[in-house]
């Protein structure tokens, strides 16, 4: 199913929805310089993310899934399987599990924790991502990791 169109106020409908890597990549990740370089970051995460195999769920979220044509980063939630053990990563992959070293090394705000760890449920976990800084509600993307 493909991306839903923005809604007037340049988020994507309520909801988590579902795209390929591919997807997301030509939907929000080419109209302008700015876009390309930061989705550069996302496929740079996405790729480290996949490596660990510990990789149950991905979800993109904030002004990159918006119409915003400048953003600045990219903000992701990763819910990795409950035997991920980060003390063990090291390299990029240790960066990416620490969120303010992720800032300063890839550019992107990254949020993370074990299956397991979402005591409302994995689900209520995700969704927690749509809510804005200023309450209101908007539509997330989940990188479909069988595509």
């Amino acid at each position: 199913m493909p991306l839903p169109p923005f809604t007037e106020s340049g988020d994507l409908p309520l909801g988590v929805h579902r795209a390929a890597f591919h997807e997301v990549g030509e939907r929000f990740g080419s109209a302008t310089p700015q876009r390309r370089r930061v989705f550069l970051r996302l496929e740079r995460l996405y790729a480290i993310a996949r490596g660990t195999g510990q990789l149950a769920r991905m979800i993109v979220f904030g002004s990159f899934v918006t119409t915003k044509a400048e953003p600045n980063d990219v903000d992701v939630f990763l819910l990795m399987a409950d035997g991920f053990d980060v003390s063990v990563a090291t390299g990029e992959t240790r960066l990416l599990f620490d969120h303010l070293a992720a800032d300063a090394h890839f550019g992107a705000s990254v949020f993370w924790l074990r299956r397991l760890a979402a005591s409302e449920g994995e689900q209520s976990a995700v969704e927690y991502w749509q809510v804005k800084r200023d309450g209101q509600r908007r539509g997330v993307v989940e990188i479909d990791l069988g595509a």
